[in-house]
């Protein structure tokens, strides 16, 4: 009976113990990469679900106190001139006969946020636009600092606003990646609607590679391609600044709504984070220049006038004896107002050949290539002078105008 009862305990025994050594050498070799300091035996537990502990509200607030003072509203002055008619010239001119130009001065305002430590901020080329002479930048603090426009790219809207100096500069705005932007995800915008500083929208993304008609910073239609669509809503003062996900990073830069639409609501569109971060790049390496004045993929040359043939009629209200093509209106902005060329201008000649038609003269502009110098010969209130212009591109929205007057 022992002798039966000591061989089961050595068979036990010795079971336990290959039983032991077999457990050994499973979890060496199971748990090797997960031992602690030192080789010492790892602590093991359960996988647990990635919880924030945080709701949807506390992110979204979290990310507006993160985000909120990088921020900044921007009150812009632009110089410009308007016509002031005396008497009857509107046949012909959209205005009276006679009168002057005077200066004026416009206030506008609108959002944009710091990118830099070296004080750039970023916002929309249409909230600066050309003739920008005053820029002043209102931080979330309360401060205001003396800003100047750094560089624009209007093709892309957007631009580079620089502030000196300022010890108090808060953080820049971490970009996030458009390529890990989902539709659906929660989208949050900051700035200052209708002058509404540190305004808070909330929405979400609604969708991508949106090609919409939105007026330009000269108040003309232009295609801007590859836009996101969001439920955010952008409002007058909105633009230029930042779209955030939840953790507070940049997602978009907000540029419109589709107020345009009758009925549309929620509709609105932002110049995604991927390109904003590549025009932010070129625009750093060019100071006080313009990029892509009037890049829209026409490809046509455009000078930003409306050509008037001129005839007995035009020549009796000009007191104008000659021939060539009457300047019937300026679009403020473009190539021809900044050439200088002024409402009831006759243009006699292009690069020396005579203008003799709105058509002919529509004709040759828009054959020429964007970026082309073109001497003009241009009579202006009685005196002949020759006028140099650099062409920029015709936008979409003025390629597709079926009216003879459309401006080239």
């Amino acid at each position: 009976m022992k002798s039966r009862f000591f061989g089961t305990a050595v068979v036990g025994l010795i079971g336990a113990i290959i039983g032991s050594f077999s457990m050994m050498v499973f979890a060496s070799s199971h748990f090797a990469s997960v031992a602690g300091p030192g080789d010492t035996p790892p602590v093991v537990s359960a996988a647990t679900l990635p919880v924030s502990g945080e709701s949807d509200q506390e992110r979204i607030i979290n990310a507006v106190k993160r985000v909120g003072p990088s921020v900044v509203a921007l009150n812009v002055v632009i110089n410009g001139k308007v016509f002031v008619p005396v008497d009857p010239f509107a046949q012909f001119f959209g205005g009276e006969s006679g009168g002057s130009y005077r200066n004026v001065q416009q206030r506008a305002s609108g959002s944009g946020f710091v990118v830099s430590r070296d004080g750039m901020i970023v916002t929309n080329a249409h909230v600066v636009p050309a003739g920008t002479t005053t820029v002043q930048a209102v931080f979330a603090n309360g401060d205001k600092v003396k800003a100047h426009v750094y560089s624009r790219d209007p093709a892309a809207d957007i631009a580079l606003v620089k502030v000196d100096g300022y010890a108090k500069l808060p953080p820049p705005v971490e970009y996030g990646d458009s390529t890990h932007v989902q539709a659906g995800e929660w989208a949050i915008a900051i700035g200052e609607p209708f002058e509404l500083q540190q305004s808070v929208a909330v929405g979400v993304v609604s969708g991508f590679n949106r090609d919409e008609p939105i007026a330009d910073e000269n108040g003309q239609a232009r295609e801007f391609r590859g836009l996101m669509q969001t439920s955010a809503p952008i409002n007058p003062g909105n633009s230029g600044g930042p779209l955030i996900d939840f953790d507070g990073r940049l997602i978009g830069v907000n540029q419109s709504t589709a107020n345009a639409r009758a009925g549309a609501q929620g509709i609105g569109f932002a110049i995604p984070v991927n390109t904003v971060r590549r025009e932010v790049a070129l625009l750093e390496k060019a100071p006080n220049e313009t990029l892509n004045a009037n890049s829209t993929g026409t490809g046509e040359g455009f000078l930003g006038i409306v050509p008037v043939t001129v005839d007995n009629s035009i020549r009796s209200q000009l007191n104008y004896k000659g021939d060539g093509v009457a300047v019937g209106q300026v679009s403020a902005g473009t190539p021809g107002a900044q050439a200088g060329l002024l409402q009831g201008d006759v243009i006699q000649k292009i690069n020396g050949q005579p203008a003799t038609s709105d058509g002919q003269f529509r004709d040759t502009i828009s054959k020429m290539k964007p970026g082309t110098k073109v001497s003009l010969t241009v009579w202006s209130q009685g005196v002949e002078k020759i006028v140099t212009v650099t062409l920029g591109e015709k936008p979409v929205a003025v390629e597709q105008q079926q009216d003879p007057n459309a401006t080239p």
